[in-house]
């Protein structure tokens, strides 16, 4: 088969975007050489592949900063809204000065002894003027006080919402990425042939194992399980065999590997993030010799793929577009540690 050109499809511009304070820079990788044979296209693919994810698994991690931006935003305008309270709160006591005359209108100390009838009175009133000069300068300055806590307030959660709009548009269009690049994708897989997408497919997800030797891994991995946790978590995933990859999915109806995780384990009551990276980051560092049944595995450097762990060196996954949820070796390319979570 005469290769097609890949190259131009993998050498992209990075796309920055400011989120949650981090400047996220999204970029797929180096640039792929121009194949010249039928193997180098098929090795341009499977490139394409794994930065296709990588690409995703950022947006994952961009995803998870901005809704962190969304409740910044919403806890400044409840701020805001407290401070703006307190505000109300204090003008009854306002207007209760203003209707005695003590703002601006307290009478000196020699008009009150000229008014005085005996130096009791005089001392009476100077004590009760003192008060309420206190009194009305405490509650001014309480005022001015909260009418500033309140301008701070609103002005920090109008901030605050103008940068998570502005980081979420920037989501918006690194989505856009992810879809575009995926198109490619498919489109440069689609043109090989046959022996030469077995070839991506296996350097991609790995050898998938055939019908038979996944039902017997499927029976057989729950009851393994270390803990009921890790057990429904398997039964969960080894459900969603044969369902198709799709980015930024945590199904029903298709998963990428993040969200196959996410998916399972939210079945056993515990809750993980949308991406790979911060899965990575949960739960107990484990060695390759002691995986268990229901243990996360990593791959890549930084962490792009997940998958579950379901014994005799197997996993469950979502792997690649194109590839559906399926069971194959766990030692494969990139694989960089584990965690257990249950």
């Amino acid at each position: 088969m005469a290769p097609r050109s890949t190259a131009r499809r993998w050498t992209r511009t990075a796309v920055p975007a400011v989120v949650a304070g981090v400047l996220l820079t999204l970029t797929a990788g180096p640039a792929v050489a121009e194949p010249t044979t039928a193997a180098e296209a098929a090795d341009a693919v499977t490139q394409a592949a794994q930065q296709v994810e990588a690409l995703g698994e950022q947006v994952h991690d961009a995803e998870l900063a901005v809704a962190d931006q969304q409740a910044a935003a919403a806890a400044a305008a409840g701020a805001a809204d407290t401070a703006a309270a307190a505000v109300t709160a204090l003008q009854p006591q306002v207007d209760a000065i203003v209707r005695s005359g003590f703002v601006d209108g307290v009478p000196s100390g020699l008009e009150t002894m000229l008014s005085s009838d005996s130096a009791d009175e005089v001392l009476q009133r100077v004590s009760t003027i003192n008060q309420l000069t206190s009194h009305t300068d405490a509650v001014l300055g309480q005022l001015a006080l909260a009418q500033q806590a309140a301008q701070q307030a609103r002005a920090d959660a109008d901030a605050a919402a103008a940068q998570a709009a502005t980081a979420l548009a920037d989501l918006e269009a690194q989505q856009d990425q992810v879809q575009a690049q995926l198109a490619a994708y498919r489109a440069d897989y689609a043109r090989l042939a046959a022996p030469l997408q077995a070839q991506v497919d296996r350097a991609v997800a790995g050898p998938e194992l055939s019908a038979a030797a996944m039902a017997d891994a499927a029976a057989a991995a729950p009851a393994a399980a270390p803990s009921e946790a890790a057990g429904v978590a398997i039964e969960a995933a080894l459900a969603q065999l044969g369902k198709p990859y799709v980015w930024g999915s945590s199904g029903p109806d298709g998963f990428d590997c993040s969200g196959l995780m996410q998916y399972a384990y939210a079945a056993a009551g515990i809750s993980l993030p949308h991406s790979s990276r911060a899965q990575s980051g949960l739960g107990t560092p484990v060695s390759r010799a002691e995986l268990q049944p229901g243990d996360l595995v990593f791959f890549y450097s930084p962490v792009s793929h997940v998958g579950m762990y379901i014994g005799n060196g197997q996993m469950v996954h979502a792997s690649v577009s194109g590839r559906p949820v399926a069971v194959t070796s766990v030692d494969q390319r990139g694989y960089v540690g584990a965690r257990r979570v249950a």
